[in-house]
């Protein structure tokens, strides 16, 4: 079994950037710098600009969860062993995608199911 604890801080210090840029997308789009703008083509604009950080914050929250999944995978001794197979995942894949749970065989497999 390999050691994955340097794996393990980079995701520790993503997990930490994200949560960061995730509060204060959420503090933008709650206007904790103040209200909306008075003039209705400047909200319209503002509402828009809602929208994409929503979009943004969405994709950091499930990138959050895969990172908090892959850390409890690599705490409980499981990381690097694909969940459908059991088979040990390439060091070279991991490397690429740390948040894998699938060796490239079962990977392929699950996306043509969906």
């Amino acid at each position: 079994m390999h050691d994955h604890q340097a794996i393990r801080e980079l995701l520790l210090k993503r997990r930490d950037e994200l949560n960061r840029r995730i509060h204060e997308i959420t503090q933008d789009v709650r206007h904790a710098d103040g209200p909306l703008s008075s003039d209705f083509s400047e909200q319209a604009v503002e509402r828009e600009h809602e929208e994409v950080l929503d979009a943004l914050g969405e994709a950091g929250r499930r990138e959050l969860s895969q990172i908090n999944r892959t850390i409890a995978r690599i705490d409980a001794g499981e990381y690097g062993i694909c969940a459908e197979c059991g088979i040990e995942i390439p060091e070279a894949r991991l490397k690429v995608l740390p948040n894998s749970e699938y060796c490239v065989a079962c990977a392929e497999k699950l996306d043509k199911q969906h």
